[in-house]
């Protein structure tokens, strides 16, 4: 087999960059898309059904996409196609999501619809995009390069997180309005889904043109891959039922790490808008007769961004200095660490009653974020054959959205039954779960293994 040559540090950089963008987009969405739909009119206590469609769309996409990008080849590359075609889509989904009062009533169902077909357009373009980027690192990396390379996409990740999660801070400091009629969407929110968009364009450009991905021949000799191999036909049934044990016993814990990510996503407005605002449970942003909290929920809103911004730039941080932590210790041991350290920060928050405080839970849980970015990937990317590791990564990737779909289906009837409504006993819940997250590492076994089939 003939070895693949090292990569510069910019020529890693550029594979990632794009990152920055989608990144963009998913934090703008993260933070956003909850405080959205409740403007349009969605029940507060009902917004994990809402949310359900952003996993529904990645099961669906990212295991096509992964075998697609597989046997595709193009004058762009084999995932650059992909990469590009989804960042188009989710750039124009952006444009339209928070826009939806322009099209139908304020306030009215067909515009609540109208956000959550947007919600689902963008949130499956998304997955079109970011699952070929997972394959293109392995494509374009050798194995000793795997470490700093999953750094870095965990390290643009985050970056452009903090921007996006934060621009809707940053507009109103601007003097964009933050403060909208019932039924409507702020302005800061509108444009910042304008800027996100564009700056998720603009970055997957740069990938998809900065890079050159190794031709059929080259890439088949760098990966040891045969005529035989790839006159193979691939039955998904049986890829399932002969993964990798390692695969299996990482989504496990990737069960009890989205699970909690996916709680925070869609009821962090919620708990900190009641918990730290003083918004009504009951709260209805469409309903005039709430119209005197609805200043303290774009607040609240707004404070949802920077916290996420928080974690997002401690990720970062966090993922330069993960390699280092890696080589001292091990990759379990950081994994597991940041897990218990992100558990004990959901629950933290629940001892806070001033917002300000907040930003000390999200040091926690931002290590944990940089985690779950990284150690994934890069103990699976290892173990898994050449020839298939795009299908592989678009299967494993349903080990981050089947826990999302789960959260999504029992969070608010849990939210309901058993915290009466009160968002931040969800934060607690997710704390409790991210801590077995961290006990199930020492579960996970690393041994070398290659997939015959």
């Amino acid at each position: 087999m003939n070895k693949m040559p090292r990569l510069s540090f910019w020529q890693i950089w550029n594979v990632s960059f794009g990152f920055l963008g989608v990144q963009f987009g998913f934090a703008l969405q993260n933070a956003n898309a909850s405080r959205i739909l409740t403007s349009l009119g969605a029940d507060p206590h009902n917004l994990s059904f809402f949310w359900l469609v952003a996993p529904i769309m990645g099961l669906m996409v990212q295991p096509l996409v992964g075998a697609a990008s597989d046997k595709t080849w193009t004058r762009l590359g084999r995932r650059s196609p992909y990469i590009l075609g989804g960042a188009i889509v989710s750039m124009i989904a952006m444009f339209f999501m928070p826009n939806a009062p322009l099209f139908f009533k304020a306030g009215g169902a067909a515009a609540l619809i109208f956000g959550v077909t947007m919600l689902a357009l963008m949130d499956g373009s998304f997955n079109v995009t970011f699952q070929p980027f997972r394959a293109l690192v392995a494509d374009m990396t050798p194995e000793e390069q795997r470490n700093i390379g999953y750094s870095i996409q965990s390290f643009l990740i985050n970056i452009g997180a903090v921007i996006g999660s934060a621009l809707p801070f940053i507009l109103t400091a601007l003097g964009i309005a933050n403060e909208s009629d019932a039924g409507e969407v702020a302005p800061s929110v509108i444009w910042s889904f304008y800027i996100g968009g564009s700056l998720l364009l603009l970055s997957v450009l740069v990938t998809v043109f900065k890079t050159k991905e190794y031709p059929p021949e080259q890439y088949e000799a760098y990966k040891n891959i045969t005529e035989e191999d790839k006159a193979e036909k691939v039955n998904f049934w049986e890829l399932l039922k002969t993964t990798p044990k390692v695969m299996k016993q990482l989504a496990i814990v990737q069960l009890f790490s989205w699970f909690p990510l996916f709680l925070l996503w869609v009821y962090s407005t919620t708990a900190i808008s009641q918990h730290y605002f003083g918004v009504p449970l009951d709260f209805n942003a469409s309903d005039p007769e709430f119209l005197p909290y609805k200043g303290a929920f774009d607040e609240a809103g707004n404070w949802v961004g920077i916290t996420f911004a928080m974690y997002s730039l401690v990720a970062a941080l966090f993922s330069i200095v993960m390699p280092k932590l890696i080589t001292l210790t091990s990759r379990k041991i950081v994994y597991s660490g940041a897990l218990l350290i992100g558990g004990l920060s959901f629950i933290s928050l629940y001892f806070f009653t001033n917002q300000y405080h907040i930003l000390y839970s999200m040091v926690g849980i931002g290590i944990a974020w940089a985690a779950i970015l990284a150690m994934p990937y890069t103990i699976l990317s290892g173990v898994l054959p050449p020839k298939r590791i795009g299908i592989y990564m678009g299967l494993f990737n349903l080990t981050v959205v089947v826990p999302q779909i789960l959260s999504g289906v029992i969070g608010g009837p849990i939210l309901r039954a058993f915290f009466n409504n009160q968002g931040i006993y969800v934060m607690v819940l997710a704390g409790v779960i991210m801590i077995l997250g961290s006990i199930s590492v020492a579960f996970v076994q690393q041994n070398k293994q290659q997939i015959e089939k």
